[in-house]
């Protein structure tokens, strides 16, 4: 008999949009993806990325049972096994290494995806807690760290992140961000290119300030094209313009604002004369987007990527900030807002209205450089050299967690030598990728589709709350194991309690713990309640792993049950009833209580930020000089098919005319002899690559553009379709000494670099597209 048709719904994990998805199955088969008309959030829109999570989940490259790596170089194999099996082999190659060495001596890796999938967001913290290494690298610091650290030292928490309310706004300003093809990063928001052709269509304006036309620039009213690197210039001279102006006026907010006074002599320096020439933007240019920003009726700066991945990234998303606080537009309709999340966040416990606040100072720093960690984070651009650099306390053993460093990181080519080094290398991975083919075991995920999801964090900085919670849409396959098993299996091992454990008591152990911080913490809504009732509570419907600690967010969130006291309340109950998600409202004025800051205000002018104004000064004239000059400097870009690297490997996804080119502009095409379609060499401080030549005015002259996530050729790796269209890796060119030092964050933009036609010159490139290595993930 053949089985019937079944209709799910869940939200799409591939990116920070979160689109409802309309699933239709024929026992263990897809047979169709849409976009789900009745989401609550996303209405039906869904980009290109959300309709091949059929093709992920078939993919015949898709590790399906753990895989035991066995001899070195060309002569390796790679053995099925069974769990049993790979755990002890990982006991067998984890052991001695943490006892000779030290836990220090095992790093973590953890990578983008971790941040859209719900068991590796909940029970990641059981893996670094059972390894206890204070050595966790992750993709944030070659992401969006900075833009972390400065919210955390105005707001007082790192997850405190002003969205702008593109719904409600008249005026917004994008600078370094592409969101037509990123569908927006830190802004959650399902059809970001349909809601800003509704901000135009209802007589708003949008203006896009980044050095290449992108798509979201071909869509605005204006765009402004910015030398790489400059953003914080710019961004203090619009500051600097409205003090002088008289345009400040702080609105609402204005009453929880502390250090106005000290912020605009810190500015003094910045006029639009004085950065205008390193900006390539002209002084009236500068003036006029100061007014306009002060004079809309409701304004928003959204700044992303290429404000946090350059040497001043956090100065950069700073000021950001305070361009929205200045101009009246900071917790306000149309401005930018902070979002309530369902789940709770740390500005939703504790205290409303004062803390700690956020510190700089941790006392924790790597071993070669003595970069400070952020977050309890250690730069990644510091990971190879605490391999490969001899002595005491260097890292032997590696586990990564969804994640690619060797192509996300800066000098790629250091770290892929680096990690053929370690004692022990394990990988939680659905593909044998650039990082992964060095691991000694890699330990598969479930599909995508095979999994419960639920956006704990995305919904923190959503344009809208809303809350929707999606059950596994197929049955795990007859090998696969969930990853909340698979941490929490690794973390005990790794903790030395062995290989034979009782899963179900790992997790009552991890859950009895989360419990016992919410009725610990103070102002949460079951503060004094006794544990191990809330612990029955949660366990009477049978559920394990993620769903229960859903269900206890929910409960203890700002809209739940807390427990029975507001009957009304949301729990996971309420969002098993509603597949198309539940609505909870648009984003509403938080301040003061959203704030947890030790003075109870917003804090403009934090010392280390005023501080880092010094050196943004330093720097006056050497971007115009170097332009002057002839130099080059390389950007990235985004590509709405392409988020991760591993998504490449899905033919619908890579197809057509190639992608992966070096963008250059006709003026420095013919001064440099390049011809469209020919090949490039381009050359760093640390490495060097041969790219196809794309010669196109979408670049700004003394600008050359290369893709992240390409360079899919290393032996070893085992993804077919991506290798057929390998191209190169841009991050061969990013040089690992050079990070923002108040985040840690890695230079990934404005790098300065040679270009030339190949055949100029007889010494090979230090990593050619035959050789290159993978992409950012």
């Amino acid at each position: 008999m053949t089985a019937a048709a079944l209709t799910s719904f869940r939200t799409c994990p591939l990116c920070e949009a979160t689109c409802g998805l309309e699933v239709t199955t024929v026992g263990d088969r897809v047979t169709r993806i849409r976009g789900d008309r009745d989401d609550v959030f996303s209405h039906g829109y869904l980009c290109p990325k959300g309709s091949t999570l059929r093709q992920l989940h078939e993919d015949p490259d898709r590790i399906r049972r753990p895989l035991v790596r066995r001899g070195l170089g060309a002569a390796a194999r790679w053995d099925e096994v069974g769990w049993d099996e790979a755990y002890a082999e990982i006991e067998r190659r984890l052991g001695p290494v943490i006892e000779t060495h030290g836990r220090d001596s095992v790093a973590v890796y953890l990578g983008n995806p971790n941040a859209h999938n719900l068991a590796l967001m909940l029970y990641g913290r059981a893996l670094l807690r059972g390894t206890g290494t204070a050595r966790l690298f992750s993709a944030s610091t070659v992401d969006q760290m900075p833009k972390q650290v400065a919210a955390g030292l105005m707001f007082g928490t790192a997850i405190t992140v002003a969205v702008p309310d593109v719904d409600h706004t008249d005026h917004l300003v994008v600078i370094g961000a592409n969101p037509f093809d990123s569908n927006g990063s830190l802004l959650t928001a399902p059809d970001l290119p349909g809601r800003l052709q509704a901000l135009r269509a209802r007589g708003g304006r949008l203006v896009v300030i980044d050095p290449r036309r992108t798509r979201t620039a071909e869509e605005a009213d204006e765009h402004v094209a910015l030398r790489p690197g400059t953003d914080a210039l710019l961004l203090a001279a619009v500051a600097h313009t409205l003090f002088d102006e008289g345009l400040v006026e702080l609105g609402p907010a204005g009453r929880w604002v502390s250090g106005v006074a000290e912020l605009r002599p810190a500015l003094d320096r910045f006029t639009p004369e004085a950065v205008a020439a390193d900006c390539a933007v002209p002084a009236a240019t500068i003036r006029r987007l100061a007014r306009e920003l002060a004079g809309a009726p409701r304004a928003a700066v959204y700044g992303r990527i290429g404000t946090c991945t350059q040497e001043f990234g956090t100065t950069a998303s700073w000021l950001v900030d305070v361009l929205n606080t200045l101009t009246g537009n900071l917790d306000r309709r149309g401005g930018a807002m902070f979002p309530r999340p369902a789940a709770g966040s740390p500005n939703t416990e504790g205290t409303p209205g004062r803390g700690r606040g956020f510190r700089l100072a941790p006392g924790r720093t790597t071993r070669v450089r003595a970069l400070p960690a952020v977050l309890g984070e250690l730069p990644v651009a510091a990971l190879a050299e605490e391999i490969d650099t001899p002595g005491d306390g260097r890292v032997r053993a590696l586990i990564s967690v969804a994640g690619n460093p060797v192509a996300s990181t800066p000098h790629s080519e250091r770290l892929d030598r680096a990690l053929a080094t370690l004692d022990c290398v394990v990988s939680v991975d659905l593909y044998r990728n650039e990082t992964s083919r060095h691991a000694h075991v890699i330990l598969p995920p479930p599909s995508p589709l095979a999994r419960e999801h639920f956006d704990v964090l995305l919904y923190r900085l959503a344009v809208r709350n809303v809350a929707n919670y999606s059950p596994p849409t197929l049955p795990l396959g007859p090998d696969e194991r969930p990853e909340w098993e698979i941490l929490l299996r690794l973390g005990a091992l790794a903790a030395g309690e062995g290989t034979d454990l009782d899963v179900a008591h790992l997790d009552d152990r991890f859950l009895a713990g989360l419990v016992q911080h919410a009725t610990a913490t103070t102002g949460s809504p079951v503060e004094g309640l006794d544990p191990d009732t809330l612990v029955a509570e949660l366990s009477r419907s049978g559920r394990r792993g993620p769903a229960r600690i859903v269900d206890l967010l929910l409960r203890t969130g700002p809209f739940g049950d807390a427990f029975g006291s507001r009957p009304d309340g949301l729990r996971l109950d309420v969002l098993l009833e509603a597949p198309h998600g539940v609505d909870l409202g648009p984003l509403e004025p938080r301040l003061p209580e959203v704030l947890r800051t030790p003075s109870g205000t917003v804090e403009l002018a934090p010392a280390a930020l005023v501080d880092d104004l010094d050196r943004l000064a330093s720097r006056l004239g050497g971007f115009a000089a170097h332009a002057a000059a002839g130099g080059l400097v390389l950007i990235g870009r985004r590509d709405l098919r392409s988020n991760n690297s591993w998504m490449h490997n899905v033919d619908v996804l890579v197809k057509g005319r190639p992608r992966c080119t070096l963008q250059v502009h006709p003026s420095d095409a013919a001064r440099l002899g390049l011809l469209d379609g020919g090949p490039a060499r381009v050359s760093s401080r640390v490495g060097a690559l041969d790219a196809a030549v794309e010669v196109t005015d979408r670049v700004m002259a003394g600008v050359v553009s290369l893709p992240h996530g390409w360079g899919h050729d290393r032996p070893g790796s085992s993804m077919e379709v991506a290798a057929r269209h390998a191209g190169v890796n841009s991050n061969i060119l990013t040089d690992d000494q050079v990070v923002d030092p108040l985040s840690g964050n890695g230079v990934l933009s404005g790098i300065p670099v040679t270009v030339s036609p190949v055949g100029d010159r007889a010494d090979p490139p230090a990593a050619a597209g035959a050789a290159a290595t993978g992409a950012p993930r």
